[in-house]
């Protein structure tokens, strides 16, 4: 299960046992979505917020974070996707300081 990001407070990760299309998950106490990214022909299309079965969704204002977060490193998101569901390399987790 490898962290990719904390940010104020919201872990984003992916699950290691993930499947297409390409998602990442973000917690919140015990709370947690999932945001897919949706592309077509290449293009960006947007990102799509859905509950997580089981589990309690986060709340409006940590949604709108997890949200910006996903739509601004949605690139990097992709890239890490690639490295580790593809390649097999380990994720370093980074720690956002700065709000987006």
């Amino acid at each position: 299960m490898p962290k990719l990001y904390e940010y104020f407070g919201l872990i984003i990760l992916f699950y290691s046992s993930e499947h297409d299309p390409i998602h990442v998950h973000c917690k919140y106490q015990e709370k947690e979505s999932k945001a897919e990214i949706i592309y077509e022909n290449g293009k960006f299309l947007e990102v799509v917020i859905k509950d997580v079965a089981g589990k309690e969704p986060l709340d409006t204002q940590n949604l709108k974070k997890f949200k910006r977060l996903v739509e601004y490193y949605r690139d990097d998101i992709i890239r890490k996707w690639v490295d580790f569901f593809v390649f097999n390399k380990e994720i370093v987790s980074e720690r956002i300081t700065k709000k987006i």
